[in-house]
C-alpha cells in the first residue's frame, strides 16, 4: 500500500445570525444607555447581576423587578491582559475582573482600567467610568480604582 499524505487546510466558517435580547437584557443595556447599572432581584431576595431571565439556582423564571446596583463594587478575582487584541475592550493593558457590585449578591465580568497590573488587587474596590456617548452596549462602562 501506498504511503498517505496528510494534507491540511485552513478555513474560516462564520454562523452570522441575530438575536433578540428579551425584556431582561433589553433592560440592563438600556440602564447602561442611561449611564446605570442594573440587576434583578429573585425569589430570595438576592440581586443578580447581569440580570437573567432565569433564578441561576431554582430555574423560576424572574420578574421585573429590576434594581440598580454600583456604581462602585469590589473585585472577587481577575486575570491581567498584557497585549489587547482589536476585540478587547481597551486597547492598552487591562484587567478583566469579577466585579461584585455594591447592591449585587453575584459578579459581573468586565474591563477595569487600572493602569498597570500592580495597582490591580482581590479585594480592591472601582467604579464605573461611562463614556460620554453611551449607546446601550457593554462596552459603554469600564470599571477604574476607586479614589481613595
Amino acid at each position: 500500500m501506498g504511503e498517505s499524505q496528510e494534507r491540511l487546510t485552513t478555513h474560516t466558517i462564520d454562523f452570522p445570525y441575530t438575536r433578540t435580547l428579551g425584556p431582561v437584557f433589553s433592560e440592563f443595556l438600556t440602564g447602561m444607555r442611561d449611564g446605570k447599572l442594573v440587576g434583578i432581584k429573585g425569589r430570595d431576595g438576592k440581586v443578580i447581576c447581569p440580570p437573567t431571565e432565569w433564578d441561576p439556582e431554582t430555574g423560576d423564571a424572574l420578574g421585573n423587578d429590576f434594581v440598580e446596583v454600583g456604581p462602585g463594587g469590589v473585585v472577587t478575582t481577575w486575570a491581567w491582559v498584557t497585549e489587547p487584541t482589536p476585540k478587547h475592550p481597551l486597547d492598552k493593558p487591562f484587567a478583566f475582573a469579577l466585579i461584585q457590585l455594591d447592591g449585587a449578591d453575584t459578579g459581573l465580568m468586565h474591563a477595569v482600567d487600572a493602569g498597570s497590573i500592580d495597582k490591580m488587587s482581590t479585594g480592591m474596590r472601582v467604579t464605573a467610568r461611562w463614556k460620554d456617548d453611551r449607546i446601550g452596549h457593554i462596552t459603554d462602562v469600564t470599571f477604574v480604582p476607586e479614589a481613595g
